[in-house]
């Protein structure tokens, strides 16, 4: 859970609620959820000082007032157990817990305009949410699902025949005797619910399952522009995007989720080996890898948003299987570990994929997963729920041994063989993540080991007291790595720069032995191809140079105050993403989204190419205090 210190002093220093609660209040409730402490400051090093609230009466009736004050505030998801006043060595503070708002409470926002109320957390603190971003929490505020809409203009004529026929092939033969396998091609599509009549507007045609399921890809892509499917086998345990068989939405295939699947689960599990063994007198063909690679295909192709602008991608490296979808998830990740819960996106492409055999009941997916990769002493999967720099979810799973032998014997030598004998499951499973992945936090850990939340933090705590361990980060961001050896980027099989819309005209299917670089990895990205921060022309003054020192090294900036040092910095030079990155300490895809967008929207940056937005060498200048060429 994320957390954020306010002073909450006010003018008389006896205590009152500051202006800036409501903005963490509405990123908390549409982000993960988090704690606010009210009385508290937090000092440049992260740490926090404990200043005291004299009057908390009179902040917590103010507190509750604005949260039910509609005017004030879209909606109180608070209880009275979310707000307590506690003593702290002799001082009286606020803690409010903001908890993650459901699906159908969000957006929560400020003010009776949710597109310019609306918050969200990221990495440097609480900014305004883009208009596509609020309307797709609404769109999923309103819609249990969000592929029963039948679309207007598309008919049978969308549909691919041969993708139809194979599909109700296999029905037929799972289910021989059911009545739906003799009706005619129409009524069967309605029955699975690919076809749909709305009772209150008379309207009838493809639902957006039946469109996805069966489609045509331009038919598709007319409905869903940004819509790619994406399979990639990369032959290395690295990063980068070098491929060795790759199928994607190109026009050689169909382009549709079935058979997508078809095409791409014997390329996920044709390395696996399958042990001889029998049921009755029938050999088994599969184990429970395949079938939990199967089930982590289906989950996220049917938890997918393609309204969104990430594409699918699937990655099979030889540490990893990596599965990618557009779209955050509709439950909190804690949940849909534990399972049992399910909120499904697409819930007809989930029936349809069901009915012929493929994907598990409504919420035993995720479990059945984590099983078969304990039963293999396999890392736990690991889930993230990412909104920056598009909202996606990455689910990874990693082949490599929970406790791998030559991990355990560089970790004996790097600490002594009786000093790792000594040491508790919690903290040898901490280290032996940082060996294999460079860096673990305490999510993580939580998600790999059966231990309360509080014994995991006591046993990282001890690694870096023990001088084991670093840390860097705040809250729930903090990471933990080898002294001396800070993370790199983070490796979860998808590689860097990957790209953020679906492009047209991607590369064609490869199915050919030879590897080579993808189109993705050939297009220079603006951060790979740009000038370096010690190529700044007319180079920095002195209070420059102070001034983006002072931004590196505040954890905690207003965007306000964040975008005031960009216009100085950019005062008579042009300077690229890159190097504004650089210079501010600030995360390139934050920079871009929440204050470089804005502050050319309203006029007070300038583009060096304002004809190509997108130009892998842009930049930005102050307006009417631009240098340089556009050459």
């Amino acid at each position: 859970m994320d957390l954020e210190a306010k002073r909450a002093l006010g003018s008389s220093g006896r205590g009152e609620l500051p202006s800036d609660f409501f903005p963490t209040y509405s990123a908390f409730a549409n982000t993960n959820g988090g704690l606010v402490l009210l009385g508290v400051a937090e000092r440049h090093d992260g740490t926090l000082e404990v200043l005291g609230i004299p009057e908390p009466q009179r902040v917590q009736k103010n507190l509750w007032d604005s949260l039910n004050n509609p005017q004030r505030v879209s909606s109180n998801i608070l209880t009275d157990a979310d707000v307590q006043v506690v003593d702290v060595d002799g001082k009286n503070i606020i803690q409010v817990r903001v908890p993650r708002a459901l699906r159908t409470q969000r957006p929560i926002f400020i003010g009776s305009n949710p597109m310019r109320g609306t918050y969200r957390r990221n990495h440097e603190g609480d900014y305004l949410c883009p208009d596509d971003v609020v309307r797709r929490m609404l769109a999923e505020q309103r819609d249990e699902t969000r592929d029963a809409d039948v679309l207007e203009r598309f008919g049978m004529d969308d549909v691919n025949k041969e993708t139809f026929r194979q599909y109700r092939q296999r029905y037929a033969a799972r289910t021989p005797d059911h009545p739906w396998a003799r009706e005619d091609d129409p009524s069967f599509l309605k029955a699975i619910g690919g076809w749909r009549r709305d009772r209150e507007t008379e309207k009838e045609g493809l639902t957006a399952a039946g469109l996805l399921m069966f489609g045509n890809l331009n038919a598709i892509k007319e409905k869903f522009p940004f819509y790619m499917l994406d399979y990639q086998e990369r032959p290395d345990a690295k990063r980068d995007l070098r491929w060795v068989d790759r199928l994607t939405t190109d026009g050689a295939w169909s382009g549709n989720l079935f058979d997508f699947y078809h095409l791409v689960f014997p390329r996920l599990v044709r390395d696996l080996k399958v042990p001889f063994a029998l049921r009755g007198d029938t050999r088994v063909e599969e184990t429970a890898v395949h079938e939990a690679l199967r089930e982590a295909l289906v989950n996220t192709l049917i938890h997918a948003d393609y309204t969104g602008r990430a594409s699918v991608l699937v990655v099979k490296r030889p540490d990893l299987f990596g599965f990618r979808n557009p779209g955050t998830m509709r439950l909190p990740v804690d949940a849909v570990l534990q399972g049992g819960h399910s909120d499904c996106r697409n819930r007809r492409l989930q029936d349809m994929f069901r009915y012929v055999g493929l994907g598990e009941q409504a919420g035993s997916g995720i479990p059945k997963i984590r099983s078969a990769w304990k039963g293999q002493h396999w890392a736990a999967p690991d889930i993230q729920d990412q909104t920056e720099p598009l909202e996606q979810t990455l689910f990874t799973l990693r082949t490599v041994s929970l406790l791998p032998g030559d991990v355990m014997r560089g970790l004996e030598t790097r600490f002594g063989t009786a000093e790792m004998a000594e040491v508790t499951e919690v903290q040898r499973l901490a280290l032996v993540t940082v060996a294999t992945e460079g860096k673990v936090s305490h999510p993580r850990l939580v998600g790999m080991i059966d231990q309360h939340p509080r014994d995991v933090s006591l046993a990282l705590n001890a690694l870096v007291r023990k001088g084991w361990l670093e840390s860097s980060g705040a809250h729930k961001r903090t990471v933990y790595y080898f002294p001396g050896e800070p993370p790199k980027a983070a490796d979860n099989g998808f590689g860097p720069d990957e790209p953020e819309v679906a492009p047209a005209g991607v590369a064609s299917t490869a199915t050919s032995e030879q590897s080579g670089p993808s189109s993705v990895q050939s297009a220079p990205s603006s951060v790979q191809s740009d000038s370096t921060v010690a190529e700044v022309s007319p180079p920095l003054t002195a209070e420059e140079e102070a001034l983006a020192a002072s931004l590196r090294s505040r954890k905690r900036i207003s965007p306000a105050q964040l975008q005031e040092g960009i216009l100085k910095l950019c005062g008579g030079r042009y300077l690229t993403l890159p190097q504004l990155a650089s210079l501010t300490g600030k995360a390139p895809s934050t920079l871009r989204i929440h204050h470089l967008r804005p502050l050319v929207d309203q006029g007070r940056l300038v583009l060096r190419y304002p004809d190509a937005p997108t130009h892998p060498h842009q930049a930005y200048a102050a307006n009417g205090q631009a240098t340089g060429s556009h050459a």
